[in-house]
This record gives C-alpha cells, structure tokens and sequence, in this order.
C-alpha cells in the first residue's frame, strides 16, 4: 500500500483528501504545519508527498526546498497544493523541486489522478539502454546514477528521464511538447514551460557554468538539445 503524506493546515481539505485517496487504497497521514511535516519526512519517508505552499511554522517552498537538499529524499514525488493566481510560487515550487502542481479548488478525481499520474512517473523506467557518457559525465540508466567528473549528482526520478532522453538522443533538437509526451507521458499535467524550469535545475546540476551550457543547449524558436561534444 503507497503511503502519502499531506501537509496542509487547513482540516477540511486535509479530510477531503484522506477520504479520497484512502477510498482509492492509499494510507494517508496529515501533519499541520511545515515544521512537522519536515520531521515527519524525515523521520519515515512517505511514497508521494502533498505540500500546500502556505503553511504556518515552516512555508511550502522551505520544506520543499529541505527536502531536496537530503539525498535520501531527492526523488520523493511532491505534488504542491496552490491557490489560483499564484503563478509565480507554482514556477518557483517546480525550481525547489516539486514535480507538478494542483490548483486550489480542485476536484477530488483531478487530485487522485494527479497522484496517480506523478507516482506511475515516479517509478523507475526499467531502462536496458547503455550507459552515456558525454564530457565529463556519465548517465547510467540502470542505477538512475549520474556523475560528473566522477561526483555523484543527485537527481530526481523525472530530472534523470529528462536528461537520459535527451542525452540518448544527441545533438538533436526537441521541441517542450516532444519532451512532456516523452518524459512525462500521456497522463501528463504540467505546463510546456515546465520543461523550461526542468532545464534550468537540471544545467543547474550538471553544467560547469549553468549560464553558459555546455550539453544542456536552448535553440531558439525550437526546443531543446543535448550537445554530446562538450568536453
């Protein structure tokens, strides 16, 4: 049985989303506040974690933000609860490393799915390719490992996809669209522009010089590429 964590303060709608995804086989547990949630995570890591953005004691973005700092947790799901409007937060929960986000009011079949949807994602891919390597890094689809320069970077589950895909595929372009059908798949709920903060934390982990990339390259008007000739 998966085990979700919510962390949210508001009661009613830590019950409605017990009550749901419990109805779907899921054991659900609730903490109120950041603070506890954190610890909770730490202490006994649930399978997919749901984390609304204002929380009093400890906000979203920081908890969010904490978790991926620990290895052992880089590749936990987050999925963020936000209100309408917020914009801004949703682009810079994806950059602390939440995986997708849900708007509040949401339907309580949109948030199973979504659950359901990031946990199948979560899943490692089963890859038999060969491992990559390209400069001074080296993919190795099996173990979901990445190092660069012989350092182990940590990634998440859908950064080491990304990555994998493009860089098994090099030097050729791809549009967002191509990449979320790809990477994400048909049960896909994120944005095209959210590609663009995916890039951003992954030049962000294995580029010398995230302003200047060297594999991880923007053509512009088109996509994205993966250039294999970088040293």
């Amino acid at each position: 049985m998966k085990r979700i964590l919510i962390i949210e303060d508001d009661r009613d709608i830590v019950e409605l989303v017990r009550y749901n995804l419990a109805n779907e086989g899921f054991q659900v547990s609730a903490a109120g506040d950041g603070a506890t949630g954190l610890g909770a995570v730490k202490k006994n890591p649930p399978d997919l974690l749901l984390l609304d953005l204002m929380l009093p004691k400890l906000s979203g973005l920081e908890v969010c933000k904490e978790i991926r700092r620990e290895q052992a947790l880089n590749r936990l799901p987050i999925l963020m609860l936000t209100a309408r409007g917020e914009e801004a937060d949703r682009v810079i929960g994806l950059e602390m490393g939440a995986d997708d986000y849900v708007t509040k009011p949401f339907s309580p079949r949109e948030l199973v799915a979504r659950v359901k949807a990031l946990l199948r994602r979560a899943e490692p891919a089963g890859e038999t390719a060969r491992t990559i390597a390209a400069g001074r890094l080296e993919i190795d689809p099996s173990s979901y490992q990445v190092t660069r320069a012989g350092k182990p970077v940590t990634l998440s589950t859908l950064e080491f996809r990304l990555l994998y895909y493009l860089a098994a595929r090099p030097n050729k372009v791809f549009t967002r669209d191509q990449l979320l059908d790809a990477v994400w798949g048909s049960d896909r709920f994120v944005t095209p522009r959210s590609v663009d903060v995916y890039v951003r934390r992954l030049r962000e982990k294995i580029e010398a010089d995230p302003e200047n990339p060297a594999h991880l390259k923007t053509v512009r008007g088109a996509g994205y590429l993966f250039d294999s000739r970088a040293s």
